[in-house]
């Protein structure tokens, strides 16, 4: 049996990493760290960058693993997501063998829109330890200095699905929007709506664009396509917010 911890490390600043996060990297026997691709390879070498940084055990292990990728063919979007984390626990359990203090570095922080949580109870590892990170949220906000919320009111995180589908989420004035890779706020109408993106944020090729929706939406939509050609793959994420 083995102990896992998942080491949240924000959104590739390692300027983001907290002393906890360090501790625990230096703690483990072995780190896990996945290959999404060929497009993808400098997600592996940020990950690899900070242990580079931080990392000075020098019994502590780097071990890659190949991330399946989702089978396209399940039509239910719940089923197909089920399925691919059922595949990335076996891919887990083959790279971990007989390792009893177990790393993943995981973009952001484990318990916002990620599912390494999820893969892990497939595991049933004797203890899951988590360590926060830095959210894309608040990276977003932090690079265009503005709050999260309005004074006393909430605000709600949804997926760029959802918004595609059910529209403006009802009864706040404010939305996140994360893992939307079709710019889903061109499905609104963008009149009284104000818009905040960002690109990679909290990186070096940060890029982020701010006003209303009707006046920047295109543009948005055009930036976030010649950055993802021009890397192979972006991450992006959004605050939408009404008058």
């Amino acid at each position: 049996m083995f102990d896992l911890t998942l080491i949240g490390i924000g959104t590739g600043n390692p300027d983001h990493l907290t002393l906890q996060a360090i501790k625990a990297i230096n703690q483990a026997d072995v780190i896990l760290i996945p290959r999404k691709g060929e497009g993808k390879a400098d997600l592996a070498e940020l990950r690899h960058a900070i242990c580079r940084d931080v990392l000075t055990n020098p019994a502590t292990r780097i071990v890659e693993f190949d991330l399946p990728v989702r089978d396209e063919t399940i039509l239910d979007y719940k089923a197909r997501v089920e399925d691919w984390h059922d595949r990335i626990a076996a891919v887990w359990k083959a790279a971990i063998g007989d390792q009893a203090r177990v790393a993943l570095l995981v973009w952001g922080d484990p318990s916002l829109y990620d599912s390494t949580l999820r893969i892990a109870a497939r595991l049933a590892p004797d203890r899951v330890q988590v360590v926060p990170g830095v959210t894309s949220m608040h990276a977003l906000t932090a690079a265009h200095g503005i709050a999260l919320n309005e004074i006393g009111a909430p605000f709600v995180v949804t997926t760029g699905r959802r918004l595609r589908d059910e529209g403006f989420p009802a009864g706040v004035d404010t939305a996140v929007v994360m893992l939307d890779g079709e710019c889903s706020f061109q499905a609104l109408d963008p009149a009284g709506l104000h818009i905040w993106w960002g690109g990679y944020v909290g990186m070096a090729e940060e890029v982020i664009v701010a006003g209303k929706l009707s006046e920047v939406g295109a543009q948005i939509v055009s930036l976030r396509a010649a950055e993802r050609a021009r890397h192979g793959w972006i991450m992006d994420i959004y605050l939408l917010r009404r008058g």
